[in-house]
């Protein structure tokens, strides 16, 4: 079974987002993706992008997130919004690695103006592939749920 991957950007990421999306297709991942065309130039907020991507996630309609803005900082403050959702900015490799490792990070959020295109690919392949380590870490994960569910986030079901 592959992965259902939900990917948006704003307008400083429409070009990878593209790319990866293709590249995520031709791997066998079944994607959903969000944001402005290739030929749009008006400017986007971030906002707009994060929610559908965060509501399949938190839904479960998506097993993972990928979220591309500026920075990926904006991204991640509105991805953390919604129930379930696991979301930081990811800058390199070995941060892939332990937020999946460590964090079970279901949505990374990445700098469309700070990452070159390539280093973007490989931080995904490490994304996608690292898996959740448990134990210990699975403690701190389901912490987070509690929190959520004393602050009334859990999501409804």
């Amino acid at each position: 079974m592959s992965l259902k991957i939900a990917i948006g950007s704003d307008h400083h990421g429409v070009a990878v987002r593209v790319k990866i999306a293709g590249l995520l297709a031709q791997d066998g991942y079944s994607v959903a993706e969000f944001g402005p065309s290739l030929q749009d130039t008006a400017h986007v907020d971030y906002p707009d992008i994060a929610v559908p991507v965060s509501q399949l996630v938190s839904s479960g309609e998506a097993d993972r997130g990928i979220l591309i803005c500026g920075t990926g900082i904006g991204m991640s403050i509105t991805a953390n919004k919604f129930s379930g959702v696991r979301a930081a900015p990811v800058i390199d490799e070995l941060s892939a690695e332990l937020s999946r490792r460590h964090n079970d990070l279901n949505v990374i959020c990445l700098s469309g103006e700070m990452l070159n295109e390539e280093t973007i690919v490989h931080i995904l392949q490490v994304w996608l592939t690292t898996p959740f380590d448990g134990d210990r870490h699975e403690r701190r994960v389901h912490k987070i749920a509690e929190i959520e569910k004393m602050l009334g986030l859990a999501a409804k079901t």
